[in-house]
């Protein structure tokens, strides 16, 4: 993911992360303040159930004693007992006796004319029969509810039970299981009343806030306009916001702190070590008397996601102080490995030369990693050159220690871009080394009038006089060509022979400039 890319996400995610925070603590205050209200109007309507109860159970109470009266039905004895349970009961509106299903005489005293037993609705389980609606001769169009034990039946004004108080903008009604209407507090809608009772206990239909409570054999619904919540959403808001601030900003440092450690050189690099981004690029190394190629030197590239390649000056001096190296080092061995494995095999004068870091040089951690990858592939350890620069022997001890174990193993070993640390000849005479590889600087000072023009022959002899192969780095033109083969240098590379180039560019490299056998 290239920077512009990075910046680009990361704006976004910062935008989500201040946006979401806050939205979902209005949504959060919206849901506390819903629920806080379903609570109350929960609470309402067990309060209608439980007035509805008592009145049940008052009308109940009064159909057993006038049950139990032992006079003559239909006496004045018997019209005086149900009018005063009438009176002393605060459901009833009128009480009245019936006789094979016409009414014979009520609280008002005998009746005149023909009134027919009503069709209960449903019957609780005390026996009470519970006829919703009915409308009789004198309640001049006001229906009421009739309920009836055996013989007996009384009439209630349905709003008796729903005789509680509310707060204003509330509505409360009670209705049969059915959803018929028994009686209403402040006018509720019956049909949306009806729609609630078939849906769940508590919820929002439309622009209404409404909870429910189960009786005997009713129902209580009580109501608000969610309108009424506003100022309990806004209460909950100032409540909430500080917190959705703070998850606001803390989203943000985090997408920051990541964007800038992504965006930094180490973040770059680590990522890149984990994605397997490094590419190995070959420059030949050609034998100066012969012109022919010997091998290669395995050169890393960091080839990012689109495409561009980043100098290995850029990255290499962070890999190693960052221990990087050491992975980018084993995921050369394999790429080596695997882009020259058949080219190596079928033509065993070729080697390829990989450069080892400091750490790998101090440790030796890397001999046994590449033993491993060179199993079974038919390259020989002879083909595999390791290249240390004199950073790596800092500590001569672990150093030497590291070498003696590379070319026990049979690998070549040579010092790389000699001249340019603190080396000496009683410095090198120390180390097992199999060649010595003269800096591109020094090279460079060749047919001109530099002070180090007069280095470059004294390295040349102080190689020869360890008896070390020379291989002689970054040779641009045919005069410096001339003048190391002129003095014995076995090797060199530089574009005058050709430069870096990828695996299938090399192996074509190869087989035009075919090597001595």
């Amino acid at each position: 993911m290239d920077r512009s890319r990075i910046i680009v996400t990361a704006v976004v995610l910062a935008m989500l992360g201040a946006i979401v925070p806050i939205a979902a603590m209005f949504h959060l205050a919206w849901l506390q303040a819903v629920q806080k209200e379903h609570e109350r109007l929960q609470l309402f309507a067990s309060r209608a159930i439980a007035r509805a109860d008592i009145s049940l159970n008052d009308a109940t109470a009064a159909l057993r004693q006038i049950d139990q009266f032992t006079g003559v039905r239909c006496s004045a004895d018997h019209i005086a007992r149900m009018r005063q349970l009438t009176i002393n009961t605060r459901p009833i509106e009128e009480m009245g006796y019936f006789e094979n299903g016409l009414l014979k005489c009520s609280s008002w005293g005998p009746t005149e004319g023909r009134v027919v037993q009503s069709t209960p609705d449903f019957t609780t389980k005390d026996g009470i029969a519970v006829t919703a609606r009915i409308q009789p001769v004198m309640s001049e169009g006001h229906f009421l509810m009739a309920l009836r034990y055996r013989d007996h039946n009384v009439l209630v004004d349905p709003v008796r039970f729903v005789d509680v108080i509310v707060d204003p903008g509330i509505q409360l009604a009670l209705a049969t299981q059915s959803g018929m209407l028994l009686g209403a507090l402040n006018g509720p809608d019956p049909a949306r009343i009806k729609k609630i009772i078939a849906g769940p206990g508590e919820g929002i239909d439309d622009d209404l806030l409404f909870a429910t409570a189960r009786g005997t054999g009713w129902i209580a619904v009580a109501t608000e306009p969610t309108s009424q919540i506003l100022g309990s959403v806004r209460k909950q808001q100032l409540l909430l916001l500080p917190l959705g601030a703070f998850m606001a900003a803390f989203i943000i440092g985090v997408v920051v702190w990541l964007s800038r450690r992504r965006l930094s050189p180490l973040g770059e690099l680590q990522i890149a070590v984990r994605k397997h981004e490094f590419i190995v690029h070959y420059q030949p190394i050609v034998e100066l008397r012969t012109g022919n190629c010997i091998g290669a030197e395995a050169l890393v590239r960091w080839k990012r996601p689109n495409g561009s390649l980043v100098r290995p000056d850029l990255f290499i001096p962070l890999a190693e102080e960052s221990g990087l190296i050491t992975a980018i080092t084993d995921q050369v061995i394999a790429m080596v490995v695997f882009d020259l494995n058949s080219l190596l095999v079928a033509d065993r004068s070729l080697h390829i030369a990989i450069n080892l870091s400091a750490t790998d040089v101090g440790t030796a951690r890397v001999l046994p990693i590449l033993e491993k990858a060179l199993q079974h592939t038919g390259i020989r350890p002879r083909q595999i050159w390791l290249e240390a620069t004199e950073r790596g022997f800092v500590d001569i001890n672990s150093a030497r220690s590291t070498l003696v174990r590379a070319r026990e193993l049979g690998h070549a070993v040579a010092i790389d871009d000699f001249g340019t640390g603190y080396s000496s000849l009683s410095y090198l005479e120390g180390l097992p080394l199999d060649a010595l590889k003269i800096d591109k600087s020094f090279i460079d000072t060749i047919s001109t009038n530099s002070a180090t023009s007069s280095v470059t022959p004294h390295i040349i002899d102080m190689a020869k006089t360890l008896k070390l192969k020379i291989v002689a780095e970054g040779v641009e033109t045919q005069a410096q060509a001339d003048y190391l083969e002129a003095r014995d240098v076995d090797y060199a590379q530089g574009w005058l022979f050709a430069r870096p180039m990828p695996a299938s560019e090399f192996i074509a490299y190869c087989r035009q400039v075919k090597p001595t056998a």
